[in-house]
């Protein structure tokens, strides 16, 4: 690669470790150490089209840098870089299906510096979010899986040598990052924290434990765990407010290892100034249950839990008829889950997703923040989309609180607060046990899951164990998944405490719905064609950036 002579000449200016003028003026709103040894930093910026980072990593050879989709190497959009004798380098490259690193015939990535000292090398680049090559991989609002890697060695003519354990992988949010202010030195905190809890050698385990906040003389704010807006908090201290806190840690340890110990919580931080609104949460989506049932050996299967228009519409007029707003939004599935979504319809008519998370992650779950606060009014509808991937699975996944069970759930952070903590839906669930032959269970139910009682190759089965006795067939799945989403549904809407809204509990038909999103057009020129090799000709495509859609990969015609 050709590099400017003004760069070679800036670099021999700071080769001791000084940063230039131009370096300082560069701030970053955003960081993260990708290591557990805190070797390898990461900072970024990012506008509408570009995105810059900066690497700083304890060696003097080459820095790896990467978007994976999966966090591994196939597939991934790789950039190697480095100082070498006074000459700043960078390169893109691509990883193929057999992890072989090959560079990429389209270098879209940009040097914007490079220095070095005796124990650190800083590499400062930037790229476009879509750059319409499909050896690059798209930047959205999604999670991102960033592999990271450095050698103690440069790059070298054959090209890079093995990283070895030099190398990891972390999951961020680069568009949509967690918000991190700094409080005050004075504001008051509390902790709620595990002393010392011997983690069960058990595949599952929710650990709860009860903490009383502390006891103020007036109203008080909550502010931070998660850094609530500058006129939103959540309200302790009045009639109707919270005493106890019930901390639930759900602790995953399918390996059964023993002797683990966890003094893990939060540290919650409040203040007597007010904050104009109180914040509270809803819980969306599919109603945790075992009638909550995804199909094994699918490569795609859509759950969908309802917020419905009747929940909305009683507890809103009753409650807040001007509507409330929302700030933020949590997506929660587990292992299976792939990609999430909360969609919100008003009169029928799709509006711009809350949220969504093309390439989920269950091991990074982060609060995202609305750009903007979207207001939810009576009568609106929300539906919590989730794409489940089931391919490796022999026996059908259930709604369950195990991390092998799955979950489809959107938790909404808004103000002002409202007597509304759940807002969800269940498919019915007869018309799933129809779907595999059962044609009566015995009544009435005394043990549960319940047992069928015929036909006879499931007679005496819980319906579970009948469903996994079914034969299912990629072709049989996509059949009960179109079946499931059209299934009446039971409504699921209630208060603080064990009371419901009257509509709670009646089973309605889900909505027909119209999708109004449609995709924002990027047009590509010929200096950055779609290509699959260095040898692919050139032509014009054009690309479309599904923002209202569904993200996975940039779809280029």
């Amino acid at each position: 690669m050709m590099i400017p002579n003004f760069v070679s000449i800036l670099f021999v200016i700071v080769t001791s470790g000084l940063c230039p003028t131009f370096c300082s003026r560069m701030v970053f709103m955003h960081s993260a150490v990708l290591d557990e040894h805190g070797k390898y930093h990461l900072k970024w910026r990012f506008d509408e089209k570009t995105i810059t980072f900066e690497t700083e990593v304890e060696t003097k050879g080459y820095v790896g840098f990467g978007l994976s989709p999966t966090g591994r190497m196939a597939f991934s959009d790789i950039v190697i870089g480095g100082v070498e004798k006074g000459q700043p380098y960078l390169q893109d490259y691509f990883a193929d299906m057999n992890r072989e690193v090959l560079r990429d015939y389209h270098q879209n990535y940009r040097l914007e510096y490079a220095m070095e000292n005796s124990t650190h090398t800083i590499l400062g680049f930037s790229r476009d979010l879509h750059t319409c090559d499909i050896n690059d991989k798209p930047i959205t609002e999604s999670t991102i899986r960033v592999i990271w890697a450095y050698h103690s060695e440069d790059f070298g003519h054959p090209g890079p040598k093995y990283h070895g354990l030099n190398r990891g992988t972390k999951s961020l949010r680069l568009l949509n990052p967690e918000s991190h202010t700094v409080t005050n030195s004075g504001t008051a905190f509390f902790d709620i924290r595990h002393n010392n809890v011997p983690v069960p050698f058990k595949d599952t385990t929710y650990w709860c434990k009860m903490f009383k906040i502390p006891e103020v003389d007036r109203k008080h704010h909550i502010i931070k765990g998660f850094t609530y807006p500058p006129h939103v908090g959540v309200s302790i201290g009045m009639t109707l407010d919270p005493v106890y806190i019930l901390m639930e840690m759900h602790y995953d340890n399918p390996t059964n290892q023993e002797g683990l110990i966890d003094s893990s919580g939060l540290r919650l931080f409040y203040t007597p100034v007010l904050r104009e609104y109180d914040a509270g949460v809803i819980e969306t989506g599919v109603w945790i249950s075992l009638f909550h049932i995804i199909p094994p050996g699918l490569p795609e299967y859509i759950s969908e839990g309802h917020c419905t228009t009747g929940c909305l519409q009683e507890a809103l007029e009753h409650e807040m008829p001007s509507g409330i707003h929302v700030f933020a939004v949590l997506l929660h599935s587990h292992l299976a889950g792939q990609s999430l979504k909360t969609r919100h319809f008003r009169n029928g008519d799709e509006q711009q997703p809350l949220a969504y998370d093309n390439e989920y992650d269950f091991n990074f779950q982060e609060l995202q923040y609305l750009k903007e606060e979207r207001t939810l009014l009576p009568g609106d509808h929300l539906v919590t989309e989730c794409k489940y991937n089931t391919i490796d699975r022999t026996n059908v996944t259930l709604g369950g609180l195990s991390t092998r069970d799955e979950m489809c759930l959107s938790y909404l952070l808004y103000y002002p607060r409202i007597n509304l903590t759940r807002c969800e839906s269940l498919p019915v669930i007869s018309k799933q046990l129809q779907f595999i032959g059962v044609k009566e269970i015995y009544e009435p139910v005394t043990t549960w899951p319940f047992i069928i009682k015929s036909p006879k190759k499931y007679n005496n089965l819980s319906f579970i164990e009948a469903m996994d006795k079914f034969r299912w067939s990629k072709k049989k799945g996509n059949a009960f998944n179109d079946l499931v989403r059209q299934l009446p549904m039971n409504v699921r809407c209630s208060k603080h405490g064990e009371e419901n809204w009257l509509v709670h509990g009646l089973a309605v038909s889900p909505p027909e719905v119209k999708q109004t999103g449609e995709p924002q057009l990027t047009t590509c020129n010929r200096a950055s064609p779609l290509h699959l090799s260095s040898m692919m000709p050139l032509f014009p495509v054009i690309c479309a950036a599904y923002s209202t859609i569904r993200i996975r990969w940039l779809m280029c015609l």
